[in-house]
This record gives C-alpha cells, sequence and structure tokens, in this order.
C-alpha cells in the first residue's frame, strides 16, 4: 500500500502578472512531487491563486474594470503557467470559488462556537501590500515623514470595528509544538526566525475589516470582511473535497516564500488548533531571487516573465538552472547569462554530449543494438552501479530539500561516464577490432545513461522522456529500477541533440 504525500505551493495573489518567483516555487513543489511518485507515493499536489483583499480591489479600481473580471483574467494567468510548465498539480484552487468561500465560513462558526473570536475595535497602521497591520517595531519613517513597512510600502492608518482572534492564548501551545517538533520550519534559520517572534509575545490578531468590501464576508454579520490571510490560508483544506482531507490532511509540506513564513508558522498552526485540525508536517521557506544583482521589483521593471525564459531555452533548463544554481532556502542571483553557461556547460557540454556521442557510436558500431556483455571490468561494473550508490545518497540529501547538492552528485556520475569514454576510446576498439571490449564499454555507458536518465526524470521530466525513447523504453521509470539493467539487444532510436547550445550575444534580459 502507497503512503500518502500531500503538498503545496502558497496560493500567488493575483494583483500582477506571474513573475520568476512564483515558477521557482512551482518548480520545486513539482519537482518533490514528482521525486515522492517515483519512489511509489501517492501524491497529492495543489496550487492555486489567492484572490481577495484590499490590494486586488484597489488593482482592479486602478484599471477601471470589475473586480471579478480581474481576478478571473490574472488567475487565468496563473493557471496557464502550470500548463507552460507542464506542473503535475492534481488541483488548482481559487478562493473566489464556492467550495473555498463555504469552507471558510463553516471554519468561522467553528471559530465562533470554540469562543476564539470577539468583536472589538482596531486602530494601527495597515499594509496593502502585505494585507496585515504593522506592529510598531517594524515601521520606520522615510525621509517625507511617512510610516514605511517590511515591504516598503506606505502604511495607512486604519481605525474601525474588527473581530479578534485569541492569538495571544496559543503563544505558549504553538511554543510547545515547536519544541517538540524541531523539523516543523525548514532551513533551521527560519525556524529560529519563528521560534523568537513568538517567544517575544503575541497579541489578538484582527480578522475582519469593514473598509472594502471585495471579500468573503462574516456569517451573520456581512459589514465584515474576513481577514484576507484567515481566508486565504484554509485553501490548503478547502481543496481537499470529498473524502481527499481524510486521506491526505495534515500537508506533509508547504513551501513558501520568506516573505509570508510568519503567516504560515504562527497565524496557521494557532488557526488549526483553534479548530481542531492537525498542523502540518513541515514548512519550508525558500529565498528570493534577485536579477542580476538587484531584487526583483515592479517599480525597478526587472520582474522577470517565466513564459519568455521556457519560450526561449525550454522547460528543463529553466527548471535546471532554478534548482542548481542555488541552495534551497537561500537568496540567489538570476542573470541570463548564468542561465546561458549552465545550459551550455552542464546540459550541453556534459551530459547531453555523453548522450549523443554514446547513442551515436551504438548505431555505428553495432547497427543501432544494445550490445551483449561478455565478463565486465571492475571499472564497468563500478561505473554501473555508481548510480545506485547516489541514489541512496541523495535521499538522504532529499530530507532537507537539497537540489543543487543532489543534482551535483548526479553529475559527478556524468563526469566518471565522460572520463570512462575518454579512457576506453571505443573508436580506437572499433578501429583494432577489439569487438568484445568495444561492446563491453558500449553495454556499460548505455546502462549508465538509462540509469543516469533515472535518477534525473524529477528535475529534467521532459527531456528524460525523450532520452527514454530514444532508449527504447517506457516514458517514466520508477526509482526502483535503478538496479536493474537496460536488456541487451534492444535496437535504439536514432539519436538526436536534447540540449541546444545558445549565443551569448542574444541576451535579452
Amino acid at each position: 500500500m502507497k503512503n500518502n504525500f500531500y503538498i503545496t505551493t502558497p496560493i500567488y495573489y493575483v494583483n500582477d502578472i506571474p513573475h520568476l518567483g512564483h515558477a521557482y516555487t512551482s518548480f520545486v513543489a513539482d519537482t518533490i512531487s514528482r521525486y515522492k511518485r517515483l519512489s511509489n507515493f501517492d501524491v497529492y499536489f495543489t496550487t492555486g491563486t489567492d484572490e481577495h483583499g484590499q490590494k486586488v480591489e484597489n488593482s482592479a479600481r486602478d484599471k477601471n474594470i470589475n473586480t471579478l473580471e480581474f481576478t478571473d483574467k490574472v488567475s487565468a494567468r496563473f493557471k496557464d503557467l502550470c500548463s507552460k510548465l507542464k506542473l503535475t498539480n492534481n488541483d488548482f484552487i481559487r478562493t473566489t470559488e464556492s467550495r473555498h468561500k463555504n469552507k471558510v465560513q463553516k471554519i468561522w462558526n467553528k471559530l465562533i462556537d470554540n469562543n476564539e473570536i470577539y468583536l472589538g475595535n482596531y486602530e494601527g497602521w495597515y499594509s496593502i501590500r502585505d494585507e496585515c497591520f504593522i506592529n510598531e517595531s517594524d515601521i520606520k519613517i522615510n525621509k517625507d515623514n511617512e510610516r514605511i513597512g517590511p515591504s516598503l510600502d506606505k502604511l495607512k492608518k486604519v481605525q474601525e470595528p474588527s473581530y479578534f482572534f485569541k492569538l495571544s492564548k496559543w503563544q505558549k501551545p504553538l511554543l510547545d509544538f515547536y519544541k517538540k517538533n524541531k523539523n516543523f520550519v525548514k532551513p533551521v534559520s527560519r525556524f529560529n526566525e519563528v521560534k523568537s517572534f513568538v517567544e517575544n509575545g503575541l497579541e489578538d490578531l484582527s480578522i475582519s475589516r469593514t473598509s472594502f468590501k471585495w471579500g468573503i464576508k462574516v456569517p451573520k454579520n456581512d459589514e465584515h470582511i474576513i481577514y484576507v490571510w484567515l481566508d486565504a490560508l484554509f485553501n490548503y483544506i478547502s481543496v481537499l473535497e470529498d473524502n481527499l482531507e481524510n486521506k491526505y490532511w495534515p500537508a506533509d509540506i508547504h513551501i513558501v516564500g520568506k516573505d509570508i513564513l510568519r503567516f504560515h508558522a504562527i497565524y496557521w498552526p494557532a488557526f488549526l488548533l483553534a479548530t481542531g485540525y492537525e498542523i502540518p508536517k513541515s514548512i519550508y521557506a525558500h529565498g528570493w531571487w534577485t536579477i542580476n544583482g538587484e531584487k526583483m521589483s515592479k517599480s525597478l521593471g526587472n520582474v522577470i516573465d517565466p513564459n519568455y525564459l521556457v519560450d526561449t531555452y525550454g522547460i528543463d533548463q529553466v527548471r535546471y538552472f532554478l534548482l542548481k544554481e542555488i541552495p534551497f532556502g537561500q537568496d540567489g542571483n538570476f542573470s541570463e547569462e548564468l542561465l546561458v553557461n549552465r545550459i551550455n556547460s552542464d546540459l550541453a557540454n556534459d551530459f547531453g554530449n555523453l548522450v549523443q556521442r554514446v547513442l551515436t557510436m551504438i548505431q555505428k558500431y553495432n547497427n543501432g543494438n544494445i550490445p551483449k556483455a561478455d565478463n565486465l571490468n571492475e571499472n564497468d561494473l563500478s561505473l554501473i552501479e555508481l548510480p545506485k550508490n547516489i541514489y541512496d545518497i541523495n535521499n538522504v540529501q532529499m530530507n532537507n530539500y537539497q537540489f543543487n547538492i543532489m543534482l551535483e552528485n548526479i553529475w559527478k556520475i556524468i563526469r566518471s561516464a565522460n572520463s570512462y569514454v575518454d579512457n576506453n576510446e571505443p573508436w580506437n576498439l572499433h578501429k583494432n577490432n577489439n569487438l568484445k571490449r568495444l561492446n563491453n564499454v558500449l553495454y556499460t555507458l548505455v546502462n549508465t545513461i538509462y540509469k543516469i536518465t533515472i535518477l534525473l526524470q524529477p528535475f529534467l521530466p521532459e527531456s528524460s522522456k525523450k532520452i527514454f525513447h530514444m532508449l527504447k523504453q517506457k516514458e517514466e521509470i520508477s526509482f526502483s529500477e535503478i538496479k536493474n539493467d537496460i536488456k541487451e539487444g534492444v535496437k535504439l532510436e536514432k539519436s538526436h541533440p536534447i540540449f541546444p547550445r545558445f549565443d551569448k550575444k542574444d541576451l535579452k534580459i
């Protein structure tokens, strides 16, 4: 019986078009999902769009269109991105859907029944960009004597009636939970930030607004709109319809950006405890991408459209770069030149060239048939067995989602295989009519390529399918097959380049 595994991206806010950061988060969640499926897990992977709040209402007003029409258009772009990136998500949730609204209103009534909410008045400085009130300790004053929040937006003084969630009562239960669940937030540095924030004390949380209308109405008091974060976070449960909630909740991992960690690691567990739900098993906060050394920002005009990157360089090429370039959890720098360098060196030169020349030699020297091995030597067996050894090592790295290390480990096999080609010189074996040794060398190499491709499926899914096709194999092969060799005598498809090279003179970003 398969183990269940539930993974989510955050739901993406629809005040603007998708950018590189959204693609990165989605690629990460998709990579983990594919890895788990290949490891025989029953995976449920969800993504979607967060469509309520004052920021969305303002964006629609600025464009002079109906708010629902605005959210429909922007949400469609995010859904199209899922198709463009060929994500394997099982569902796409929108917070404007009735299934979500109904769930959130039931949650509200549950909080009322549990005496977790009370009506009061709130006065404070509100960040429209972050959709939350900002603590005085986090506010800075700019040169125009205006209050600025952590996201560098100008804060607005808000005074209005508000329902409050009794967040303060959950300080000790949260700290107790963190103490017992030291892997709840990754990486560790983020976990320490979360614990420190809670240790400094929690105030009750304003969870309704009356100054705008775009959101889910509070049951029995429709002058109030439910706080966008209380609304949005419950997408992770509202998306699990019918019996899926019983099957998959609690989530195994939420993948989020570090800027929304506080909402996921403090408010979300408190909401869940207050309503009787189990807390998710882990939350991983990844870093930000800078663009040519500068923080990605609409105002700076350096927001990168992932559609351009995929259309220009290919899905797997972009995916590989984003996963390989930085340790997951840290900030990283993106430039088109770095992307091209990585494609040309790692994909085209190292792996692509290995596949191309080995399969070409099998066509040339053995009529396209995988040769029969006869008494492989120690070096042959060592190379064929290396992928299985790396797989065992990578399974440990996967516990902390260290994709860059996992890919580097796979590239050790690729470099070893390229050295093996150079050392054994199959062209000279053919020239000297040493056919037995030639067959052993080609058999060793084609099996190594086959097993490398098995390992690379979560990271290079489209390219892996192309290689398996040339090897006359299934499109997808379980990790359990890593111990088995490819069959002798299979007649291979003619090889063709998998990873084209790119010229730096064509760079546009």
